[in-house]
Formats: structure tokens, sequence, C-alpha cells
């Protein structure tokens, strides 16, 4: 193939896979797949599977390369047949283990790899990937969604990518997402992991289907417009022995020392050697090169940064120079591709550029605003004034980074609580707030992320073993939140105020920013001749006529009010053009109630 692994083992290479692992070729006229593995304290190696009935003396491996790879044609050798590698590991035992580069494997429990055939997919989705780009100056909003448990309606059996696809891509498209998010969909041992700890990096997950499965519905997604982002863990990995794990005997991929063990009980990656760099690169490249993945969200990003997450514990810079490493390599390469920190750090230009010294991350997610949010909705409206900071407190250091605002999967689970559990007050209050925070995410400046269930007020907590209770639409006040979520998302994608520069602080403005008494908050998001009004009311007073000052006389339509019936609100909207007076915008502002107003005419 021409392939230098030289560069893999240098932590340079984004693509060696193209090398590592089952291919299959043709050598000497003979049909076959050609099996190479970098394992440099093993010995006696020796490829076992189906094709030589799991014969040890049948296909011994040999070393190509003095710093330890290992290769063999095997004729004959076909699609889907189960292998592992068996070899002498650095403490003189025989192990059989799993091939990290493998690109199918067996459903667990079973643990065996199989050969598949990943050159031949027939895509359709040109128009969609010459148009793709990071979105800086794009709505994104992201439908975060764990495939196993989105719809489950195959009784025992795991739906298929494809037929997932067949329900999925509707109601995305129905309800204004612009991108999917897809948990982890590397093979993983224990399903109730979520998969982020892995086994397989380069194998898509088998319990939905084989790797043009997955394909096919990445393609359809872009044939409909949609967006996908793939999850990716590079902090740390399965202890399963027959995994990666002391894989050669020599701790290949994990450290040899106290930091072997992650926060999570599983191995973590000792990203300061090379070839661990060039495995993991090359993976995340994988997915954007094989499933043309239009981005890649980092989890734990923290944990890169700091040994243990914990700043106290000081700063992993092996770690730093692999994340510094993979964006910039990322960027050069697919200059279109969003990559996504998820960080609950404070470090200083996680999505400034790599020349600049910044990690080269394009967005972070804003899991202070997150949490600051959460609590203030949390509170009895009583107590709010005092707490007034925690929502105008994201805007002190939102131009800092490039931001998403995420209500994620974190947030609904280990007895957190559903974002409408979350929400003070009895059940009409809770839905009432619930819609006065979905409106103040799509307001805020910030890319949207949104887990399955949120978009329809589940009370239920997600649970990984069981179908989202979608169920609970039949009920008017959850169908009514998902009318509130589809109309929100067609709203910020038609006003170019609520995503064009939105990191620039000339675009946004308070209006109402220290009213801690009312708790009352309003500001202005412009852009040309566009100018939009948010407003918030935080307690269940009621207002005939509050003044809301502009900064931009005229006449002003409500475009939103999330009080409104169709929402299950009481119906305290604005009806007809409102004239602005002596400075002020002067509204109905229903209790628990969020608005937006559009400038329709400028005063001359």
């Amino acid at each position: 193939m021409g392939y230098d692994f030289s560069n893999y083992l240098m932590g340079q290479s984004i693509d060696a896979y193209k090398y590592f692992g089952a291919h299959f070729v043709k050598q000497d006229g003979v049909d076959g797949v050609v099996f190479r593995l970098y394992a440099p304290c093993a010995d006696d190696v020796s490829v076992i599977g189906d094709f030589n009935n799991w014969d040890i003396y049948s296909h011994k491996m040999n070393k190509v390369d003095s710093c330890g790879v290992w290769e063999v044609f095997v004729p004959g050798a076909t699609n889907y047949q189960s292998y592992k590698y068996h070899f002498k590991n650095a403490q003189g035992e025989y192990v059989d283990k799993i091939d990290p580069y493998a690109f199918f494997c067996e459903i667990a429990p079973n643990t065996c790899s199989r050969t598949f055939n990943i050159e031949d997919f027939a895509w359709h989705d040109k128009k969609f990937l010459k148009g793709r780009d990071r979105n800086f100056d794009k709505p994104v909003s992201i439908y975060e969604m764990h495939l196993g448990s989105w719809l489950k309606n195959h009784g025992d059996r795991f739906s298929s990518y494809e037929e997932i696809a067949d329900e999925l891509i509707p109601y995305i498209k129905g309800m204004g997402y612009t991108h999917i998010e897809v948990m982890p969909v590397v093979a993983h041992p224990f399903t109730g992991s979520w998969g982020y700890q892995a086994t397989g990096f380069f194998s898509i997950d088998p319990r939905y289907g084989n790797p043009y499965q997955f394909m096919s519905l990445v393609d359809r997604l872009h044939q409909e417009g949609i967006g996908i982002i793939v999850d990716f863990a590079p902090v740390h990995f399965a202890t399963d022995s027959w995994a990666l794990a002391n894989y050669d005997g020599g701790y290949l991929f994990e450290y040899n020392n106290e930091h072997r063990v992650s926060p999570w009980g599983s191995y973590q990656f000792d990203l300061g050697k090379d070839p661990v760099r060039s495995f993991l690169m090359s993976a995340v490249n994988y997915f954007v090169e094989y499933f043309h993945a239009d981005g890649i969200r980092i989890d734990a990003v923290s944990n890169l940064i700091f040994w243990n997450g914990n700043k106290n514990d000081g700063r992993n810079e092996g770690a730093i120079e692999f994340i510094k490493r993979l964006n910039g390599k990322m960027h050069l390469y697919h200059d279109q591709v969003m990559m996504i920190a998820e960080d609950s750090s404070d470090f200083p230009g996680v999505t400034r550029a790599t020349e600049q010294d910044g990690l080269g991350f394009d967005y972070k997610w804003d899991l202070g605003w997150m949490n600051d949010t959460l609590k203030y909705y949390a509170l009895d409206p009583i107590y709010k004034k005092y707490e007034h900071n925690k929502l105008t407190f994201s805007m002190a250091y939102f131009y800092s980074d490039n931001f998403m605002l995420p209500f994620s999967h974190d947030e609904v689970v280990h007895g957190k609580g559903t974002l409408l559990n979350k929400m003070w007050g009895d059940y009409y209050q809770k839905f009432a707030f619930l819609r006065n925070l979905v409106t103040y995410q799509f307001a805020h400046p910030g890319k949207k992320l949104n887990f399955m269930g949120n978009d329809f007020a589940s009370f239920d907590e997600w649970n990984e073993n069981k179908s989202l209770p979608w169920e609970s639409k039949a009920f008017p006040a959850h169908d009514s939140i998902s009318r509130l979520y589809k109309d929100l998302n067609l709203i910020y994608r038609a006003h170019k105020a609520m995503y064009y520069q939105e990191h620039n602080p000339e675009r946004f403005k308070w209006l109402i920013v220290d009213n801690n008494v009312d708790s009352v908050f309003a500001f202005t998001r412009r852009v040309d001749d566009e100018v939009l009004i948010f407003v918030f009311n935080m307690t269940t007073n009621y207002y005939d006529n509050f003044g809301i000052p502009v900064e931009v006389e005229g006449i002003y339509e409500e475009i939103f009010n999330s009080d409104k019936d169709i929402y299950g609100g009481a119906n305290q909207y604005n009806g007809g053009p409102i004239n602005t007076f002596y400075g002020y915008l002067n509204i109905k502002l229903a209790s628990m109630g969020a608005c937006i107003f559009k400038l329709k005419e400028r005063r001359k």
C-alpha cells in the first residue's frame, strides 16, 4: 500500500487503519485477507479464526519490522469470519486478543473480531458534503440520542440502524433539528455502559447491524439535510482481558503507573505514547472518512487536561499535546468537520486555535451555563432575586470560547430528574417554567443541544434498557412541549439574529439585566436590519403593562409566546403590532412567560 508505518509509530498518523487490521486484498492472483498487528512485546504470533478452524499453527505471522509489526496473508478468507490474535505476551503467557483495528466484531457476550470489507459502500450524499462546514454562522440544534433506547419496537432485539432510520429521520426533520448526536457507536461489551467504555474503537456496535448499515443511516440523514455528530471517548477503555487491557503484556495502550485506572474504574489511555496517539487520532479520522461524520464530540475533556479531571492533581501535558495534535490534524484534512469538547473545566483557550496555544476545538459545551440555569429554575420564585446572577453570569464569559448550550443525557439520569422534574412548582407551574427554560435556551447565544425525551417533557429519567415513554405524547401537556420545541427550532433557523456572529459582542445587549425585584430579564439580538427582543418572567406574577426599554424605536410584532394555549399556556399573549412609546415597548407579560418580539417597522 505504500504506507509508512514509522509515521504511525511516531504518533503523526490519522489513517493507521489503512495499514493495520484486516484488509481484503489480492496477492499473486489469490483473494484473501492480510492481517497486520502492532504488538512490540508479543512473540510467536498467529491469527486464528473461522478460516483456519482456530488452528494456532496454520497462519503464523511474520515480524516485518523490529519495532513490533506483524503480518500474514490468509488466502480464501471471506467477509464476516470471526478471528483473534494468539501470541505469547511479555510475561510468557499465551493469550487470545481482539484486533485493535478490527472493523467489525461479534455481539457481546461473544468477544471475537470479524472480517469486514469496509471499502465498497455506495454513497449518495455528495451534495450534502459539498455544502457542509463548521457552522460558526449557521443554526445548530442537536438532538442527542442513545440508539438502543430511542424506540424499542422489535421485542427483545435491538432495532437495526436501518430500522431506526425509518422512524428517526421523519421525526428529526419534522421537529426542525439540524443534527443528531449519537452516543458512542463503537463496540463495547456492557450495554449499560452507554458505550463510553469501549473495546473496539474502529468497530461499529454490532447490536444494531454492520458498518454498511450504519453508513446507510448516515447516508439517509445527509440526503434529508441532517448532520450527524459521533461521541468519542479517548480518555479510557474497558478492562476486559480479551481486549486492549495489557494487550501484549507491556502496557501497550494504558499507563503502567498510578494513572492506569480512571475515575470510572476503566483503564486510561497513555496519551503521552505516540502509538496510542495515532491509534486514537486514526479512529476519529476513520469515522469521518468512512462514515461521513459531520462532527466529533470528545468526551470528558477535563480528564484529558488534568489528571483525573482534578486541577489540583496537575496538568496532563501528554494528553494536552494529543488533543492539540488531534484537532490540528482534523482541521488540516477536514476543515468542514466540527470538533466539540465536553469540558467541565475552566481551562483557557479550549476553542482557541492551536497556533495560538489553544486546544483547537471548534465548540465547547457550556456546562457552567447549564448548571447555573437549572439551579435557578429550580428555585422558588420568592428566592430567585437572591440568585439573579445565575442567569446573567454566562454572558460575562460567553465570548471567551465558542459555546454550545447542552441539556444532555448526563442531566436526566442517576436520580437527577428530568428537565420537567427539575422545575419548581406544581404540575402546571413545572410545565410553564419548562416552556420558559426552553425558550431561554434557544434565545441565549450559543448552539443548542437537547437529549431525547426533553422535547416532550418526559417525567421518566432516561433508562438505557427501556424505550423512551412515547406514550406521554398522548397527553396534551406533553404534546404541547413537543410543539414548543418544533416552533422554537423553526424560529431559530429562520432568524439570522439568533445565530449569525453570535460570538460577536456587538450582536447582543441586555435591556433588563438587574431587575432582581421582579426577576424579569430582557435582551436584544441584532444583525443587519433584523432586531429581536427576548423577555422572560421568572415568577408567577402577571403584568398587564410591563415596559421593556428598546434600542430601536418602531413597531414590533410578537413572533412567539410560551403562554399560548398551543403550548399548554393560559393565552396571555400580545395580539397585533405594538408601537414603542418614549423608548419603551409596553407588553403584556404572562406569569412564568417567555416571549420574542421582532422589529417590523422602524420609526422614521
